[in-house]
């Protein structure tokens, strides 16, 4: 049983009649105005359960394939649940059709990975909202359903991974952002009350862990990912959790490999999760055959009957291919499920499409229900394609600032490379009959009408360098040369994933070649959505510029020259790590995030990895320089108990364990009151207007083993005047994003200082900033401009208890565990209670061990030639107690 034979036996059987006629509304005939589930005055979830009690046993097991069978008895039409829109309407899937009626094409917009380089939430929103509009446009024209698996949400952990290109990126925190703003965009929820009426269904995809093709002999319908408690709670879950709670997405579709031995669509514990505690109300649908690899592949059970019932036991609703309604049957007539199993799965799938309005003839008033032909490839979705381009390109090198072109220097361009003239290389993975494609050739025609093209090589995969010699004479030749080298989906896609970071094949030596011959440098343009180790190019003279382009969709070769002659100004940033061909050597099935030196592991994603890197996540150069001052922050951040409301919900208050305190981030009784917003002043400082991604980053002060290096806590994108200041506030949640997973897998919060910065990297070595003093946040830091926040637990009232010993239990939970603000006060008070507690009980002031080590931690840190008795503690600013005090003042209290 091979996943792609029955795949290619599914796309034969769903045929024609893969989307729904349009008017085909089951309610809208007289005949089914007795029918309880056509009763518009009951709920949806009555009418759906009212549904599935007419249902035969047959009818019933017909409806647990994507192409549903529909119930022809009740006036049930077939649905084609399942249709493609990662980034515009695909043929991937068989619900969508461009072949069967006047719909011909939909605008393709760029690959997901060159849209997240915009780091752009609004201009996200904007692309799913288009696309959403052409895909009901096309429903209503009778070519597509209303249901669509997209976007993919699984982090692109390795470099390496085919389908990273369709992700947002290696950043759970950006992941989320992006899921999120597409799922709004493209459901379109409407109507009044609880219901959730939808125009479409978005699907959140692969849940979870699903992140390898091929390597080495692993597939992913084999692959066992196994991934500690850790790593699963602040890597691979939380964009769907995002996905879920808050856009509210209506379907998840569960992947093929296991997840610690246990099958995806079959592990109960997370998929009755979804439901029970992030208040999933949707369908569960499996990736393509991953019910029937179950046993065959991964031979988990040891019958198909048993496949089906783990999987419907489990929580899945809906198989995509045949084997459910093939197997179902006799998993029943064997006692291996009950029929109160599919009914729960047709419960959910029939709520859905009742939401969905497919049973009902829609409102003359729902505007979307006029939607038509002429509503897709319009005007407008091209000119928001061509600005998620724009937005999402990244220069990653300007030597000498040789970008942009001046147009009346140049007469003459050559475009070298086998991608040049190659419109099928620009949509990327999941991509349907673009609009009018325009490829980078097209494109550079229109600027310079002297263009020349040489492929160099006969395809991407450059195995030959028969072409180089027409490359080299038409670089020769030229004022400028462009040489466009990179990837396609020859060489990442879908059940391929790469082998090497490198330039494919013979490419490199392409572009040394042309480099040796031209009139001037040359600009290297890097196509595909995996990383490359353009090393070579990097740190060559001859070659000042390189720009990635990603899979740029229908209108990649418009905003090329536009880029290159400075109508656009470049402001992406990457959302990947560029790693150097040496990290090959890590295996792809290692999922563990975090470094460990033992065994020379180094880690993933620039929130772990130590070793060096090509081009860094959120690198991203632009032809304007920006400066950043922070002119507003909060310099304390409290979490007190007796707060109110309260914002810690249980004692103690806090954890402290090897040497590092913390708040786990579930006893946080309101999140919401922590949230604090930055407000920071852009400055252009070039020539030229533009908007770049503003990347805000925290790094705990703490070095604590298996916490993130730095991380994403905020972005936005901003645009500003040449010569001008643009002033822009960020909200940063800390219990989301300034918190990570200990090992147990709960999410903590670090008590004591962390570092706000502002990283926006460029040519020049990346300097560390240095904490803004209060009053003083314009003082110019670098690039990498910071301040600290500090997280703290504050004493309420200063009470010397009886009992002493049960006092200094619970010093831990009352002590500000750091202050660098000039606000020294609550250390004093530490100070002060320490100081009364020795006076009032001799046998430990005998000790003197409290009173030395209070005078040891001012020591270090008041500066040179300044030392201070602890009766002069409270006039040091900068006095930090740490909190080993507590420690040895508790030993010194149990020793007696």
């Amino acid at each position: 049983m091979y996943p792609h034979f029955l795949l290619l036996l599914l796309l034969t059987v769903a045929g024609a009649g893969a989307a729904t006629p349009p008017n085909a509304y089951p309610c809208a005939s007289a005949a089914a105005n007795s029918y309880p589930f056509c009763n518009a005055s009951l709920s949806f979830p009555a009418r759906a359960r009212a549904l599935v009690s007419l249902l035969t046993l047959d009818e019933k097991i017909a409806q647990l394939s994507n192409t549903a069978a529909g119930a022809p008895r009740l006036g049930v039409p077939p649905y084609q649940w399942w249709s493609e829109s990662l980034h515009g309407l695909a043929d991937n899937g068989p619900g969508v059709n461009f072949s069967s009626g006047p719909v011909a094409r939909a605008t393709m917009f760029p690959q997901v990975i060159l849209s997240a380089a915009s780091f752009n939430r609004s201009l996200w929103r904007a692309v799913a909202e288009a696309v959403a509009v052409e895909a009901r446009a096309m429903h209503n024209a009778g070519q597509a359903g209303l249901t669509y698996w997209a976007p993919n949400i699984n982090v692109f952990r390795d470099p390496r991974w085919g389908r990273g290109q369709e992700t947002p990126g290696e950043d759970p925190a950006v992941i989320a952002a992006y899921s999120v703003e597409y799922v709004k965009g493209f459901q379109g929820e409407y109507g009044d009350g609880k219901e959730g009426r939808m125009m479409l269904s978005a699907c959140c995809k692969h849940y979870v862990a699903y992140d390898l093709e091929k390597w080495e002999g692993f597939t992913r319908y084999t692959f066992n990912a196994k991934v500690n408690a850790q790593d699963f709670e602040d890597t691979y879950e939380p964009p769907f959790k995002s996905c879920i709670q808050e856009g509210r997405a209506s379907c998840l579709m569960c992947s093929y490999n296991q997840v610690n031995g246990v099958p995806a669509c079959a592990r109960k514990d997370l998929l009755q999760k979804i439901r029970n505690e992030w208040g999933f109300q949707g369908y569960i649908v499996s990736d393509c055959d991953a019910v029937g690899i179950i046993r065959e592949y991964q031979s988990y059970t040891s019958s198909d009957e048993d496949s089906v019932a783990i999987v419907l036991k489990a929580g899945m609703d809906i198989n995509c291919g045949s084997f459910l309604v093939l197997r179902t049957k006799s998993a029943l007539e064997t006692g291996k499920i009950q029929e109160e199993d599919i009914n729960r799965a047709l419960f959910n799938l029939f709520s859905l499409q009742l939401r969905l309005g497919l049973f009902d003839k829609a409102s003359g008033n729902q505007w979307f229900t006029q939607l038509g032909p002429s509503n897709i490839c319009t005007k407008e979705h091209r000119e928001l394609a061509t600005e998620a381009v724009r937005q999402g390109t990244v220069l990653l090198k300007n030597d000498n600032n040789f970008l942009p072109l001046k147009r009346s220097e140049v007469s003459h361009i050559a475009i070298i490379g086998p991608a040049a003239a190659d419109s099928y290389l620009m949509g990327g993975d999941y991509t349907g009959v673009p609009c009018d494609p325009i490829t980078f050739l097209k494109g550079m025609k229109a600027f310079v009408p002297q263009t020349t093209v040489a492929a160099g090589c006969k395809d991407v995969s450059c195995n030959s360098t028969e072409g180089f010699g027409e490359a080299i004479e038409a670089a020769r030749r030229a004022d400028i040369v462009v040489v466009i080298a990179g990837l396609n989906l020859t060489q990442e896609t879908e059940d391929l994933d790469r082998v090497s970071l490198l330039l494919p094949g013979k490419q490199m030596d392409l572009v040394n070649s042309v480099a040796s011959v031209t009139k001037k440098p040359i600009v290297l343009v890097i196509t595909g959505g995996g990383p490359v180790d353009v090393s070579f190019a990097k740190h060559d003279e001859r070659i000042a510029s390189i720009l990635w382009i990603g899979y740029p969709g229908e209108v990649g070769g418009q905003v090329l020259p536009e880029i290159l002659f400075g109508e656009y100004n470049p402001g992406g940033k990457l959302p990947i790590t560029w790693y150097p061909e040496s990290f090959t050597a890590v295996p792809m099935t290692d999922m563990n995030m975090r470094a460990d030196p033992s065994r020379g592991y180094p880690g993933r994603t620039y929130r772990f990895y130590t070793g060096d890197v090509v081009y860094g996540f959120g690198y991203g150069l632009s032809y304007s320089k920006y400066s950043y001052n922070i002119v507003g922050a909060p310099r304390t951040i409290s979490l007190s108990r007796s707060s109110s409301p309260s914002l810690i919900s249980r004692k103690p208050a806090y954890t402290r364990r090897d040497g590092l305190d913390y708040v786990q981030v579930e006893d946080i009784a309101s999140c919401e009151s922590l949230t604090f917003s930055v407000h920071i002043s852009v400055s252009n400082d070039g020539a030229m207007d533009g908007s770049h991604a503003l990347l805000l980053f925290a790094r705990s002060k703490s070095i604590a083993p298996g916490f993130p290096l730095k991380q994403l806590v905020a972005f936005e994108r901003v645009y500003t005047d040449a010569g001008r200041s643009t002033n822009v506030e960020i909200m940063v949640d800390p219990c989301k994003l300034m918190s990570a997973a200990n090992t147990e897998g709960r999410r903590v919060l670090l008590l004591g200082s962390h570092h706000l910065m502002i990283f926006d990297e460029g040519p020049s070595k990346k300097r560390r900033g240095r904490p803004a003093n209060v009053g003083h946040f314009q003082d110019e830091v670098g690039p990498d401009q910071s301040l600290r926040i500090v997280f703290k637990l504050t004493l309420s009232r200063l009470l010397i208890p009886q009992d002493f010993i049960k006092w200094f239990g619970e010093i831990p939970s009352n002590i500000i565990v750091r202050s660098n603000t000039g606000l020294a006060h609550h250390a004093v008070l530490h100070w002060q209670a320490v100081s009364k507690l020795c006076n009032k009980h001799p046998k430990i002031k005998k000790t003197k061990a409290i009173k030395s080590l209070i005078y040891k931690v001012e020591a270090r840190r008041l500066p040179a030639g300044r030392r201070s008795t602890p009766e002069k503690a409270h006039v040091d600013e900068d006095l930090v107690i740490d909190a080993e005090l507590d420690d040895l003042a508790a030993n010194e209290v149990a020793r007696g």
